[in-house]
């Protein structure tokens, strides 16, 4: 399999984008490199950047390995990708309208009901639902993959609480301690006003006024949270309150916070907690991390959930097979982006192909996250072949399958020098009342292991800063 080089051509040229940080490797030492990694694995030691990966015997906090090279990327590179999010987020949107509303996509038969009405993060308690500003996914993380020159992929959607910006913001901040040289040599566009547009974008959605200044808050589960560190970071950055369950009530519809100096209105909830959880009385009984009473006061308006309630219901890998379709229907437009070709394991056609080509292809739960329940039929054992086979006959409808699509790598620094690694994009979205935001760049996830398409730091993988020059 062929794969794309994002810095070095076929014919072994440097590409445009990666020509300056070429000429600045011949100019340094492989050991002053790693005495570089070494010092940014000790700040962010000391930032307390670190993650659990629950279900493991060992699931103590460990850090995602940082490689010291940035993912660089042209600004007009980044303008192709940047429109066709824009689109991608604003179809997610209006989808997410319709089927908590209208359902006009069902009766036009575009998506099937099954794939609505069965699906477990569907919410019947949003049917008819009214949001402010009908703004339904304020933060999205939409994974992109690249293959060639011109040819990038939507690999998922993540649009109910997307993580990882914090490992975007402070790789930036890392490499511009460490490397202010190599960004003298390059014009790099900014990433640190994110946590001004995502305050922004969240006070835009306020059911106040206009004119108002609404109470924002985050609300995260605590901080046995496997991405405590992200949520306590964000709230420092934003200049708003970290709150857990236990510190908000309602009363007559209305969400309050607890301070010292008495009750305080809470209008906008940046909530880092899944749907089951965020109020008991709606959900689950036993859960002890939401608000009793919470979706009473979402109900009535008085307060708005970013991301909303429900938007699980579409970033289910089947129903990404249907963005394309989506994307028509709600905007009269062909997808900027394309998604990977993919087969839906439900349909018997789709099914008897998969089971006859499985070593050749990566098949994936259609709930699953994290690298997990997926198998990556080149890299497979017979035996895992086979066991996989008899999971997709007794339940086809829970997975999809795609072609092994050889990622573009980058130069990575690994302990045998510079080499190639694959790497994946994670750019966040920012869609508020009347407008969509994007930072120039996002979280790139490196595969570490030689010849590895698995980039899920869950798996091993490590992050890269991304830049967009000009």
């Amino acid at each position: 399999m062929v794969r794309y080089d994002e810095m070095t051509e076929n014919t072994g040229s440097i590409r445009p984008a990666y020509q300056e940080l070429d000429r600045w490797l011949k100019t340094i030492e492989q050991s002053v490199l790693e005495t570089r990694r070494k010092e940014a694995e000790l700040l962010f030691r000391r930032i307390g950047i670190t993650f659990a990966v629950y279900g493991e015997d060992n699931a103590k906090e460990r850090l995602i390995p940082f490689d010291v090279l940035p993912r660089i990327l042209m600004a007009q590179e980044w303008d192709v990708l940047k429109r066709g999010l824009e689109q991608r987020v604003r179809a997610i949107n209006a989808y997410l309208k319709d089927i908590y509303g209208k359902r006009d996509i069902l009766r036009a038969g575009i998506v099937p009901e099954a794939l609505v009405f069965q699906n477990p993060a569907f919410r019947p308690e949003m049917n008819g639902q009214k949001l402010a500003h009908d703004s339904y996914v304020q933060i999205a993380g939409i994974d992109v993959v690249r293959t060639g020159p011109d040819q990038f992929y939507v690999l998922e959607d993540n649009a109910r609480t997307p993580s990882g910006v914090s490992y975007m913001l402070e790789n930036r901040e890392v490499m511009m301690r460490l490397f202010p040289e190599l960004f003298a040599r390059h014009r790099v566009e900014p990433v640190e006003n994110y946590a001004d547009e995502l305050l922004a974008t969240l006070k835009s959605v306020s059911p106040l006024s206009a004119s108002a200044d609404p109470t924002v808050v985050l609300l995260t589960p605590g901080v046995y949270n496997s991405a405590y560190y992200e949520h306590s970071f964000l709230a420092d950055k934003l200049g708003i309150e970290l709150v857990e369950g236990g510190d908000l009530f309602v009363s007559d519809d209305v969400v309050y916070m607890r301070t010292t100096r008495g009750p305080k209105r809470v209008d906008v909830i940046y909530r880092r907690i899944d749907d089951d959880f965020l109020d008991p009385l709606a959900f689950r009984p036993d859960s002890a991390l939401g608000v009793p009473g919470l979706m009473v006061a979402y109900r009535a308006g008085n307060v708005v959930l970013a991301n909303a309630v429900g938007t699980g219901a579409v970033d289910d890998k089947a129903v990404y097979t249907y963005m394309p379709d989506i994307v028509k229907f709600y905007l009269g437009e062909e997808p900027l982006l394309a998604n990977v070709p993919t087969w839906r394991c439900r349909e018997p056609d789709a099914l008897k192909y998969v089971l006859e080509h499985l070593p050749e292809l990566v098949v994936k739960e259609v709930h699953g996250s994290g690298g997990y329940g997926m198998l990556v039929g080149p890299t497979s054992t017979k035996a895992q072949i086979a066991a996989f086979a008899d999971k997709l006959k007794a339940a086809p409808a829970n997975f999809i399958a795609q072609p092994t699509l050889s990622l573009s790598t980058c130069p990575t620094c690994v302990e045998s020098g510079i080499a190639p690694r694959h790497v994946d994009l994670r750019p966040f979205v920012l869609c508020g009342a009347k407008k969509v935001s994007i930072v120039p760049g996002g979280l790139t996830r490196v595969a570490l292991k030689e010849g590895s398409l698995v980039v899920n730091s869950s798996q091993g993988g490590g992050t890269k800063d991304t830049w967009v020059v000009s």
